[in-house]
């Protein structure tokens, strides 16, 4: 199977919903940083620190699969951004987190100092919570998608965990995304029969699925989703494995 995207931008699958951007300047964008206890996350990246420098990091939602990671990340990169709602903000900051922590909104844009792209934050159907070791519940906001649009003119919309919406249509006319990062796994999220939805409504070239397959619940599969979008001959679904970065 052919991994080829954009011959200046690359995605990095490290399992489950985490994904490493990284822009034509070098500049490495990660998505929901969960590593530790990930059962589908290679040796490569099975722990923070081998994941190197970091740039940026955008946050989609609280909930333990998708943050386990990202107070150790920035810890280990203090000069990135993080870039979330304001109450995932507020929980950072019960996090001990000091790094430069950039808050916004649904409909939103923001550029951050000497990275090649531009973020805007999307609407995602689905819950936003922490649950601490001791049971506690830290609600927080909305859940939200990104939309990262680097400036060689590649767009990217990474939803984060949700089902499909309508609104996805308005992405399309605003953004013209070329890559969708979509969860497929269904359950919790969308399953291969929605995101087939979202592909349509995006009108995108390529998709990269995530959250599938790292629990047996999650049983949505990248065959499936091939299967249902199979008259769209012009859409690319690029499957990465763990630990695979596309060419």
């Amino acid at each position: 199977m052919s991994l080829s995207l954009n011959s200046d931008v690359r995605v990095t699958f490290t399992g489950h919903a985490t994904s490493i951007i990284t822009t034509p300047a070098g500049k490495r964008i990660v998505i929901d940083p969960w590593v530790t206890g990930n059962p589908a996350t290679p040796e490569a990246f099975s722990t923070p620190e081998k994941f190197g420098i970091v740039d940026v990091v955008l946050i989609t939602h609280l909930h333990n699969d998708h943050v386990g990671d990202v107070a150790a990340l920035l810890a280990l990169n203090p000069s990135a951004y993080a870039i979330c709602v304001p109450e995932v903000h507020n929980w950072l900051n019960t996090q001990g987190v000091k790094a430069n922590i950039v808050e916004m909104n649904i409909g939103g844009s923001v550029r951050v100092d000497g990275v090649d792209a531009a973020f805007s934050m999307t609407m995602a159907l689905h819950t936003n919570s922490f649950e601490s070791s001791e049971g506690v519940l830290f609600h927080a906001g909305p859940p939200v998608g990104f939309v990262i649009e680097v400036d060689n003119g590649f767009t990217i919309y990474a939803s984060g965990d949700t089902g499909v919406f309508g609104d996805m249509a308005l992405i399309k006319e605003i953004y013209r995304p070329n890559l969708a990062i979509l969860p497929i796994g269904d359950h919790y999220t969308m399953g291969p029969r929605l995101a087939a939805y979202a592909v349509k409504l995006l009108g995108v070239k390529f998709v990269v699925p995530v959250h599938y397959g790292t629990f047996p619940i999650l049983r949505g599969t990248p065959e499936e989703l091939a299967e249902r979008i199979a008259d769209l001959e012009d859409v690319k679904i690029i499957a990465l494995k763990p630990g695979e970065t596309t060419e």
